[in-house]
């Protein structure tokens, strides 16, 4: 079985809006490599959508606020095979497939199939997930910022998850990933 890793970037007080946390050259690397470790991404609509504009680029192009180091992100992303939860989009390209009917069972069904991980991203979506228990492993890229606003970390979740500390990876920015896996029954 496939596990479902669900790995995001936080600030300090727990925003997960993609503005609020930095970027430098080691953490594109670690993203990079991140993403190359999973057979396939589980994407909301949201999430593809801003991940498609900003990292899917016509052929032989790239926008003027791309730098060379960011380069590996954009193909790692681009090449891997994505799932796209939505009820209003129509149909989805980039190497996707789009998600339809039963969450949890579709997510399972993704679960048994043979490959490397499935790496989940986003906010809304992880939320049901794990509300739902989903989730395999947990990875949060606390950011030393606080941004005062902005989408909270599983906010809204409904019972408490308890999790067992597995690794962290300290960044020379100050951010630090921390890795859990959930404590089951």
């Amino acid at each position: 079985m496939r596990p479902l890793f669900y790995s995001i970037n936080i600030t300090l007080d727990g925003c997960c809006d993609h503005r609020a946390g930095s970027s430098d050259e080691e953490l594109h690397r670690y993203w990079a490599d991140n993403l190359a470790q999973s057979g396939a991404l589980l994407f909301g609509r949201v999430t593809y959508e801003m991940m498609e504009s900003a990292w899917r680029w016509p052929a032989g192009t790239r926008p003027n606020w791309v730098a060379d180091w960011m380069e590996p992100f954009a193909h790692t992303i681009s090449a891997a095979k994505k799932y796209v939860v939505s009820s209003t989009l129509k149909q989805v390209d980039w190497n996707a497939e789009l998600v339809r009917g039963d969450l949890v069972e579709a997510v399972q069904q993704l679960k048994q199939e043979s490959g490397k991980r499935i790496f989940v991203g986003g906010v809304t979506l992880p939320l049901a997930l794990a509300e739902a228990d989903m989730i395999d492993e947990y990875e949060f890229v606390v950011h030393p910022k606080i941004a005062g606003h902005g989408p909270t970390l599983l906010e809204g979740v409904s019972k408490h998850v308890e999790l067992k500390f597995m690794s962290q990876k300290e960044f020379s920015s100050g951010a630090v990933a921390m890795r859990y896996e959930p404590v089951r029954q």
